[in-house]
């Protein structure tokens, strides 16, 4: 029986390590059919490390979203891997200490932009940098945290995902007459790298089981993993500009 992503090519960034959100996508892609291209941030040789823990070893591609010239050649240094793109995973995001876990009040607006551009902006980016790689058919998904309410600590970043989920459905608007699909995953908390960095966050993780209909566990990241592989799958043909909510339920309990 092949796999629910069969010769599909993606392009998935945010990987740190093999812990992030972005390597279990990565995996479960590989394992259901996908050839997968990775990009990398930073210490460029930990990700080309990680990326050989994969089911099939993946290339990395350098890419600073707030880079211009990274952006204007990413579709040339994809091509250097694979001919085309049916899919996109954005799982990047980015705010300054002021920005998380210290008093929302004091978080001056330089660190807040960066916050934005990064968590945000970097959506519409990343979409237009690989826009002549799309075809009909083809999906973009981002990562997000519910920023319908205001969470413990999550301050700033939350108004960033707030803006990323209404970069989700503009994205939606415009990309839809191409065929595209532009759609968000709402994941519960997940022990990786990024959310070790949130002031406060440990206790969120700690009750989300307790609150959740379906339970939860932060170490196992394959069903946001699964999710993320539907979205990009042909299986969801007539849904964007909608956020999949993965968390065991917490969202609709209103607890």
């Amino acid at each position: 029986m092949s796999g629910l992503l069969e010769g599909k090519r993606l392009l998935i960034t945010g990987v740190i390590t093999d812990a992030s959100i972005a390597f279990h996508a990565a995996k479960t892609a590989q394992e259901q059919g996908a050839t997968v291209v990775l990009t990398g941030f930073g210490r460029l040789s930990l990700v080309e490390r990680i990326a050989k823990r994969l089911p099939e070893p993946a290339p990395v591609i350098e890419l600073d979203v707030q880079n211009a010239e990274h952006l204007d050649t990413l579709a040339d240094r994809v091509r250097e891997h694979v001919d085309g793109l049916d899919g996109v995973l954005h799982s990047i995001a980015f705010a300054p200490p002021s920005c998380l876990g210290a008093p929302f009040m004091d978080a001056p607006a330089e660190d807040v932009t960066k916050a934005v551009d990064i968590s945000a902006y970097s959506y519409k980016a990343l979409a237009k940098a690989v826009l002549p790689l799309l075809g009909r058919g083809s999906s973009i998904v981002g990562m997000d945290f519910d920023a319908r309410v205001a969470w413990p600590a999550y301050n700033w970043m939350g108004v960033a995902k707030a803006a990323l989920e209404s970069v989700n459905r503009y994205l939606a608007r415009d990309l839809g007459p191409q065929g595209i699909r532009v759609n968000l995953v709402a994941a519960g908390p997940v022990k990786t790298m990024a959310a070790k960095s949130i002031p406060g966050f440990e206790e969120l993780e700690n009750s989300w089981g307790d609150r959740a209909p379906l339970g939860w566990e932060t170490t196992d990241p394959t069903p946001v993993a699964k999710t993320i592989c539907a979205l990009l799958s042909d299986w969801l043909p007539a849904t964007t500009g909608s956020m999949v909510w993965v968390d065991g339920g917490v969202h609709a309990t209103g607890q």
